[in-house]
């Protein structure tokens, strides 16, 4: 009889241990789920709003003009916008908001030195030495693995010295980035052409 007494609370704590993990198995998949249905941040609609009007106020700074140079200050404008727009949560856009201090403190030297007189020409660059040498030597014999890292790293700015997981995550977030900078200027010069003046018909003859 006592043993039949025993067994039963032993059974009780069987079924609520088996449905208590039940539970946490229901809820942790819940989770999953939700993690997975979840969009990425650069593919909301308020993201692509912020880049949108930060962008258009970067461009406004950028002078008219044509050729290279004004190319390339329509770039660095994207890339400095979609950094603002990042609010420096990734290594990428903090690398790109400091590249673009020095480039401005680059050119603001480059105009002073304009006034002052010509330096000196210096002798010839001294050749590669053999430590330097032989790191080209050893990243040239790296796996193939270690070599697309770097070529990635590379990419990716301000993420050289990353380790590979982190790379990999920084990489990610900055192509999503890339693929809404672009959604956004596609969608801006869409505006602009719908409201340029078009240009008028040549009268018959």
């Amino acid at each position: 009889m006592a043993s039949s007494s025993s067994t039963i609370p032993a059974a009780a704590d069987e079924r609520d241990r088996k449905r208590k993990r039940a539970g946490d198995e229901t809820e942790t998949g819940g989770v999953k789920g939700r993690r997975q249905e979840a969009p990425s941040r650069w593919r909301t609609r308020r993201e692509h709003e912020i880049y949108s009007s930060k962008l258009l106020d970067a461009l406004r700074l950028v002078r008219a003009g044509r050729g290279p140079s004004a190319a390339r200050e329509v770039r660095q404008a994207a890339d400095r916008a979609l950094a603002v727009a990042a609010r420096g949560r990734s290594r990428w856009s903090r690398a790109v908001l400091l590249l673009a201090s020095r480039s401005r403190a680059r050119a603001h030297r480059v105009r002073l030195s304009s006034r002052a007189p010509a330096p000196q020409p210096q002798g010839r660059r001294p050749s590669m030495d053999a430590s330097t040498s032989s790191s080209v030597s050893r990243s040239s014999s790296a796996p193939a693995l270690a070599r697309k890292a770097q070529e990635l790293g590379r990419l990716v700015p301000g993420c050289r010295k990353l380790p590979f997981p982190a790379l990999l995550s920084e990489a990610s977030d900055y192509i999503a980035a890339l693929e809404m900078q672009v959604r956004a200027m596609a969608a801006l010069a869409q505006a602009l052409a719908s409201v340029a003046p078009s240009s008028p018909s040549p009268s018959p003859s």
